[in-house]
């Protein structure tokens, strides 16, 4: 399987993240950059929901120690 490269991933996660809270402020703008965001998640990651995504791009981030954004809280390993 095609991964994403470690620096893609980052950034879409840190994106998602940033994205996240903007969405509620029913900003027709917002909610299609949060979209687009989650679905190429989404892709890069070869998943179809956003939380198996996430998982996903934090374990493959975790792997390479690349790191994630805010929501990563997790132990870089080889």
């Amino acid at each position: 399987m095609l991964m994403a490269h470690p620096t893609v991933l980052k950034d879409l996660v840190e994106r998602y993240e940033t994205l996240l809270p903007q969405a509620g402020d029913d900003s027709a703008e917002a909610h299609r950059r949060l979209e687009d965001v989650t679905y190429t998640l989404c892709v890069s990651t070869g998943t179809r929901d956003i939380d198996t995504a996430l998982t996903t791009a934090r374990r493959q981030l975790a792997r390479t120690g690349s790191g994630a954004g805010s929501g990563g809280g997790f132990a870089l390993a080889r």
